[in-house]
C-alpha cells in the first residue's frame, strides 16, 4: 500500500499532538486530524505532574510552561486579592500546593522532600500550574516546528485496516497510511470502528465545572466544599466554579450549558440561594465513567489518552496518563515505521501502560466514594483529612498524584532500572535533560569505561553516547536512557562482572541489533 503518512493521528488535542511530535522527531511522516477548527478553550486540566513535566523539560518546553505556571499564580492572586476586597474573613495565602484527594488539600509544608521518589527531578520540579488550552497551543507550535500536517475541520468517519496499513475514511476524503493512532478521546471513533473492547464501572454522577461572571460569590467558601447535596469547588481563579452531585450521569451530556443549569445546581450543592450567574465564559460536564480497553493496540490501530481510558477528573490524572501514553508510543511506532524496533516492541507499549491506568481508573473511583455525600463517606473523609495533617501521609498522597512513583517492571536489579531518569548534572555544565532533546537514547559512561562505549558501537542514530563524570552521583558508573526518559540499564561503580552482558541485554532488548539500518 502507498501511504499519504507513515502515521495517522486522530485527535489534535495535546495527547495527540504530543504523539506527532515524538514521531516527527523520529522522522516519522505524520498527519494529525482534528474535528476542531481552533484550539478547544472548554475549562479542562489545569496542572502537569512529574513525569509531564519531565517529558516537556526534556524536549526543550520548559521556558513557556514556566510563563504559563507564572499568569496561573497571577490569576490565583487576583482570586485571592478579589475575596479580601469583599470582605470575605480569613482570606489568606494557603501553604505551597502539592496536590489534593477528593478535594482534601495536601500541604506541601508537611511534604518531606527528601524522599528519594522526588530526587533527580531537576527544573521540572518546578513546573505544575500550566491549563491545558495553554498546553495544547505551545504543542501546537511545535508541532508546526516539526514538520506535522495537522488538519483542523477534518472528522475521521470511517476506517479499514489490513495487515499492510489502514484506509482512513474522512470528511475531507480518504488517506492511506502504515499506522492509525486514536487519540479523539473519551467517545473515541477510532476505537468504536475499530472495535476495541471497553469494559468498565458506569457513572454515578454529574460534573460540572465553568468559568462565570456571577454575583452573591462571596458567600462561598473557597476551595473544595462537602455538603449534604454533594461537592463544590470555588476558585483558584476568578470566576471558576465546580459542582459535582451524586443522583446519576446528565441525561444528555452534548447540551449545551446554560447559566440557569450551573445556577441550579450551584445553589442546591452549597446551600447558598441568592448566587446568580449572568454569564458563562466557559463550561463542560463530566462524570465518573471508569473504562479501559484491555489491549492498546488492535493490529495496525492503537489508542492513547481518554481513548484507551476514562475516568473522573479528580485529581488530575487524566492529561498526564495520556502524555505518558504518547510518550510511550511515540518511540517505538516511530522505531516499528523506521524498520529496527526489535521484536515485540511495540507490544511494551500495553504492557507498561496498561498497568498505570488500571491504577488511576482505582484511584479516581476512590475519590469518587469518598465524596459521596452521605455519613459513612462523611466518617471517612474526616479520617484521611486527619492522616494528611501528618508529613508520611501527606508525602504518600503527594507521591501519588505526583507520579514520582511511577515505574515500569524492567529487567534488572539496579533502582533505577524502570524509572524516570534522574537529571544528572554533568561535569561539563549540561544536564541529562539536554541530551534528550532529539529524541534519541542516550548511554552514559560515567566511569570512562571504554567496555561500555564498546557495546553501543553499530546503533548509529538510534543511540548518542555521552561520556562525562558526574560529581552528584560518584557511584553511578553507567545509565541507558530510553527515548522516553526511561531508565533501561544501570550500574553502579565498581560494576559487577556481569554489568556488560546486562547492557548489551538491554541494548538489544530496546534498541534491537547493532548492525539494523534505520529505514
Amino acid at each position: 500500500m502507498k501511504h499519504d503518512a507513515d502515521v495517522v493521528v486522530a485527535g489534535g488535542g495535546p495527547v495527540g499532538l504530543m504523539l506527532a511530535c515524538e514521531l516527527a522527531l523520529a522522522d516519522v511522516s505524520v498527519i494529525v486530524l482534528e474535528r476542531l477548527t481552533e484550539v478547544d478553550t472548554t475549562i479542562k486540566a489545569g496542572a502537569i505532574n512529574s513525569p509531564s513535566s519531565e517529558a516537556f523539560y526534556r524536549r526543550g518546553m520548559l521556558p513557556g510552561l514556566a510563563e504559563a505556571q507564572r499568569a496561573a499564580y497571577q490569576s490565583f492572586s487576583s482570586f485571592l486579592r478579589h475575596r479580601q476586597a469583599a470582605g470575605v474573613t480569613g482570606v489568606q495565602q494557603p501553604p505551597k500546593f502539592a496536590g489534593h484527594f477528593a478535594g482534601i488539600m495536601l500541604r506541601g509544608d508537611l511534604l518531606d522532600e527528601s524522599d528519594p521518589d522526588f530526587d533527580g527531578l531537576g527544573p521540572a520540579a518546578e513546573v505544575g500550574l500550566v491549563p491545558q488550552e495553554v498546553l495544547e497551543r505551545l504543542l501546537g507550535a511545535r508541532a508546526a516546528e516539526l514538520g506535522v500536517d495537522v488538519r483542523r475541520g477534518v472528522t475521521l468517519t470511517g476506517l479499514d485496516a489490513g495487515e499492510d496499513g489502514v484506509h482512513v475514511h474522512t470528511s475531507d476524503g480518504s488517506l492511506r497510511t502504515g499506522w492509525l493512532a486514536g487519540c479523539d478521546g473519551g467517545r473515541s471513533t477510532v476505537r468504536r470502528l475499530a472495535g476495541f473492547p471497553f469494559p468498565g464501572t458506569a457513572p454515578e454522577i454529574t460534573g460540572r465545572q465553568a468559568i462565570v461572571e456571577m454575583t452573591g460569590a462571596d458567600a462561598l467558601g473557597a476551595g473544595w466544599n462537602w455538603t449534604g447535596t454533594g461537592t463544590y469547588a470555588h476558585g483558584a481563579m476568578p470566576g471558576r466554579i465546580l459542582t459535582v452531585e451524586f443522583d446519576g450521569p446528565p441525561a444528555d451530556r452534548d447540551a449545551p450549558i446554560t447559566a440557569q443549569e450551573l445556577e441550579t445546581s450551584l445553589r442546591k450543592v452549597s446551600g447558598v440561594a441568592d448566587i446568580t450567574i449572568h454569564k458563562v465564559l466557559s463550561a463542560t460536564r463530566f462524570t465518573d465513567n471508569a473504562r479501559q480497553v484491555p489491549d492498546y493496540r488492535s493490529g495496525r490501530v492503537l489508542l492513547a489518552g481518554d481513548a484507551a481510558h476514562v475516568h473522573s477528573p479528580f485529581g488530575g490524572q487524566g492529561l498526564n496518563l495520556g502524555i505518558g501514553d504518547a510518550m510511550n508510543l511515540g518511540w517505538k511506532l516511530a522505531a516499528t515505521v523506521r524498520g529496527w524496533a526489535p521484536e515485540g516492541l511495540l507490544d511494551t507499549y500495553t504492557a507498561e501502560r496498561h498497568p498505570l491506568g488500571a491504577w488511576v481508573l482505582e484511584w479516581t473511583r476512590a475519590q469518587v466514594a469518598l465524596m459521596r455525600p452521605e455519613s459513612h463517606a462523611q466518617a471517612l473523609r474526616g479520617v484521611i483529612a486527619e492522616l494528611t495533617g501528618t508529613v508520611a501521609a501527606t508525602t504518600y498522597f503527594a507521591k501519588k498524584v505526583s507520579g514520582v512513583w511511577q515505574r515500569y517492571d524492567l529487567p534488572g536489579d539496579h533502582p533505577l532500572t524502570g524509572r524516570s531518569a534522574p537529571d544528572l548534572e554533568l561535569s561539563d555544565g549540561t544536564r541529562l535533560a539536554d541530551h534528550l532533546r532529539g529524541g534519541q537514547g542516550l548511554l552514559f559512561d560515567l566511569a570512562a569505561d571504554a567496555e561500555v562505549r564498546k557495546r553501543a558501537s553499530g546503533y548509529g542514530e538510534r543511540i548518542r553516547v555521552v561520556t562525562a563524570d558526574c560529581p552528584g552521583r560518584p557511584g553511578l558508573a553507567g545509565l541507558l536512557v530510553r527515548p522516553d526518559g526511561c531508565t533501561a540499564w544501570a550500574a553502579d561503580s565498581p560494576g559487577g562482572p556481569d554489568a556488560p552482558d546486562e547492557l548489551d541485554a538491554a541494548l538489544r532488548r530496546w534498541f534491537g541489533t547493532p548492525d539494523a539500518v534505520a529505514a
